[in-house]
């Protein structure tokens, strides 16, 4: 039996605090983005977010002396983790800006399940049929969320669903990123990414771009610098700590979600979004655990 020494449960707190904190911030972040969303066109709101995001992690990679143009920025896993970045955050805001914050919210809980899957198939890692069981059982709970077939099902929940698969891909590239590019590096190219699916998403959207009033710009502002001190976190916590210990902690996006969307744009919840979110989280929980019982564990996805 392996006993935690006292160092190693005071980092597991504090990777703890960390993790909630960057929860806690993203869900603000997703909040900040909603409300925006109905005073400008989303393409715009991509682009100056991503280009607010983009300005504050180079100015922290100038800081600490990290180099953004090196030749792993153009590696084949950098590449595809552009492509399924923008695919990523461009139908995530899509789905927040028009449907339920907290609806949005529990879909993208998905995510590890979907990383754990991907892990499998193409990295090889070992998923035996108790975490295969709760995958299916996790995306079951998604289905039983946007309710298909019913007359509570939306189609703009599809959105969601894209935006999630793109969260995953990004994560599972980001693996295999080299070890050489910091975490400011890959935060100024993934800021870069929502610039460029706001200019692709422009092409289609076809909306005459407005100046922001003063409310909209410090609207966008926070939701900058909230987005930026959630990466950041998320990055404090993902190396403070054990990750099985630590990692659990992401859920409570869930709960930051949710409340936000309950206080600040009146939604409601049924029972359907109950008990599928429970479904979603129980299973990304027993994965979590089965990770850290077995050999290998279970993969550790950024935001």
């Amino acid at each position: 039996m392996i006993i935690n020494s006292p160092t190693a449960d005071k980092e597991n707190l504090l990777g703890s605090i960390w993790m909630i904190a960057a929860m806690a911030f993203f869900a603000i972040e997703d909040a900040l983005i909603k409300v925006v969303s109905g005073a400008m066109p989303i393409a715009q709101i991509l682009i100056l977010f991503g280009a607010g995001g983009a300005l504050v992690f180079a100015f922290m990679a100038r800081l600490n002396k990290e180099p953004l143009f090196i030749s792993d920025v153009l590696s084949p896993p950098m590449r595809i983790r552009v492509v399924f970045e923008i695919a990523g955050r461009l139908f995530y805001v899509l789905a927040i800006s028009l449907i339920p914050l907290s609806a949005a919210t529990v879909i993208l809980q998905a995510t590890p399940l979907v990383v754990v899957a991907g892990a499998a198939l193409l990295f090889g890692e070992t998923v035996g049929w108790r975490r295969w069981t709760a995958i299916i059982i996790g995306l079951v709970g998604v289905v039983i969320i946007i309710q298909p077939g019913t007359e509570s099902f939306s189609v703009l929940s599809i959105l969601a669903i894209i935006g999630m698969f793109g969260f995953a891909g990004r994560d599972l590239a980001s693996r295999a990123a080299p070890l050489s590019l910091s975490t400011s590096v890959l935060g100024f190219y993934g800021f870069v990414a929502i610039i460029v699916a706001g200019a692709m998403f422009s092409i289609w959207e076809r909306a005459t771009f407005m100046r922001p009033d003063p409310q909209s710009w410090l609207y966008l502002l926070a939701a900058v610098l909230a987005g930026v001190a959630a990466y950041s976190f998320l990055m404090k916590a993902m190396r403070t700590g054990d990750v099985s210990s630590v990692t659990p902690f992401r859920y409570t996006r869930l709960l930051f979600g949710i409340a936000l969307g309950v206080v600040l744009f009146g939604e409601q919840l049924n029972l359907a979004m109950l008990v599928g979110s429970t479904l979603v989280v129980a299973s990304g929980l027993f994965i979590l655990w089965r990770g850290k019982s077995g050999s290998v564990p279970a993969p550790t996805p950024q935001d």
